[in-house]
């Protein structure tokens, strides 16, 4: 599944390789896309300030969610599947129903008065996280819809966040070609990975068994876990890198770029 810069997302069977729905109504390039891990349902997200809910079946949009007044930079999937994070250039960041596509919280960080970039929820769904474009990266308590937690370090805008699947690492990165892990228990970084000059980062994903992190942008790398060494590279796309997810039990890789191109890679 991917979304585009000429407005649509489109969901592809890799078994039968083949296109199965492209989806229309976004006005705006789509930014964010998350796939419904137990139904035919896919989220959407764009500067057009909207946040879409699809049915791939049908391939039709079933709600169209209004929770941001600016741009929508970040989406992320509740671990019960009903609920759906967003934020947004506006400094808010809205916590929504998927089922009726209400509006259940909006917050915005007072303190902060800047615009975020990125959101991911913790795998227990009880905290998530929030970039912002001064370099900082927050931590919320979703149900007391309080900051509990922040990480400086970065400098530039936040670009991408994810949490390990255990809960344990949270990885970040950010315009200064670095990512920086920290320890969530003891709420600090203790590794930082200097990237080349320039290299951009758009995507950042850990594998489900939290044995892999792999890096998206000007090309692809991929980091064993713990030892947090570099361990395969590719380089096959003609752009930069705008998304990389790993398949199940770390079977494949896939990612899209800014050459148009979608590629699995055998890992």
């Amino acid at each position: 599944m991917l979304g585009g810069a000429d407005k649509n997302v489109v969901v592809f069977d890799k078994n039968a390789e083949h296109i199965i729905a492209t989806l229309k109504g976004h006005s705006k390039r789509v930014t964010s896309v998350v796939y419904h891990p137990s139904q035919s349902v896919v989220f959407s997200a764009s500067p057009d300030a909207t946040i879409r809910i699809w049915s791939v079946p049908s391939q039709s949009c079933v709600q169209v969610v209004r929770a941001h007044e600016g741009p929508v930079t970040g989406l992320s999937l509740h671990a019960t599947g009903d609920y759906l994070l967003s934020a947004s250039e506006d400094q808010y960041w809205a916590f929504s129903d998927v089922q009726t596509g209400r509006i259940l919280t909006k917050v915005t960080d007072e303190t902060a008065g800047c615009a975020l970039t990125c959101a991911q929820f913790h795998p227990d769904g009880l905290i998530f996280g929030t970039g912002t474009l001064d370099s900082q990266i927050k931590i919320w308590d979703l149900k007391e819809r309080t900051n509990v937690a922040n990480f400086p370090g970065h400098s530039g805008p936040i670009t991408t966040i994810a949490f390990s699947e255990n809960g344990y690492y949270l990885a970040t990165t950010a315009d200064d070609s670095s990512v920086k892990l920290w320890d969530l228990r003891k709420l600090k970084n203790f590794k930082t990975i200097q990237l080349d000059d320039n290299y951009e980062v758009k995507s950042l994903i850990f594998d489900q068994s939290g044995t892999y992190l792999a890096i998206g942008g000007t090309d692809i790398r991929i980091y064993m876990c713990k030892q947090w060494s570099e361990v395969l590279s590719f380089t096959e796309h003609g752009g930069v890198v705008t998304g990389v997810a790993f398949g199940q039990h770390a079977q494949f890789l896939t990612s899209t770029g800014m050459d148009r191109s979608l590629r699995f890679y055998s890992l």
